[in-house]
């Protein structure tokens, strides 16, 4: 989808790309937002044009700098992979974010997640998510004839666009690829690792020791 981005232009018009304020407020957000972006990025890793990013000012008004927000994360569909100082819409083809995810915190005040809301849908995300981690609550909304649209039910839902379901197990939210694996935080993965290397480990000590027991009855473990 396309959104009319032109205004008038100022040669000299700065679009910060920074507010000065923190990307979490703590450390359960943090952990929530980057164990989804990162979650994204593996999912359309080799996706040339697919663009993730967190945390990143998005200017969808050529020539207003004040018309802007950071969604905590956000998905672009038909932008490139690469690092941005800021997401410029007019400069990527007139095309807004697909997706957006908010996380909570206790920061969070309703009028900004109202004008947040109101921003994305006027600026033409298909797909709005809100998180929060304190309370395991999880809402969403799809677009539909120019309205973000809410979910009725968040358990068991898949992103259409993202092929990702959302799935509460023991009360906890956990978030499912396309194909199956659930997203990790980067702890999660080390500790995976760590397990499979444990794993193998075992299996080569087993090998190795069936191999002498051949070995110790005449026979070559190759044969």
């Amino acid at each position: 989808m396309k959104i009319e981005t032109k205004a008038p232009r100022s040669t000299h018009l700065v679009y910060p790309e920074s507010d000065g304020q923190p990307m979490a407020e703590n450390t359960r957000q943090f952990e929530a937002i980057t164990t989804i972006k990162g979650g994204l990025d593996a999912v359309f890793l080799d996706a040339p044009n697919v663009f993730v990013a967190g945390d990143l000012f998005w200017y969808p008004v050529e020539g207003n700098n004040q018309i802007r927000t950071a969604p905590d994360i956000m998905v672009v569909f038909g932008r490139t992979k690469g690092h941005r100082g800021s997401y410029q819409q007019w400069l990527e083809g007139g095309i807004p974010p697909k997706v957006t995810f908010e996380i909570l915190s206790r920061g969070n005040r309703p009028g900004e997640m109202i004008r947040k809301f109101q921003f994305y849908e006027q600026y033409g995300v298909e797909e709005y998510y809100i998180y929060d981690p304190d309370n395991e609550l999880l809402d969403g909304w799809i677009l539909k004839a120019g309205k973000l649209t809410e979910i009725s039910e968040m358990d068991g839902w898949t992103s259409p666009a993202l092929g990702i379901r959302f799935q509460f197990i023991d009360g906890r939210l956990q978030i499912f690829g396309p194909a199956g694996a659930p997203f990790a935080s980067y702890v999660e993965l080390v500790q995976q690792r760590e397990k499979e290397r444990q794993e193998k480990e075992k299996q080569r000590e087993r090998a190795e020791r069936l191999a002498e027991q051949l070995r110790a009855m005449g026979v070559e473990p190759e044969a």
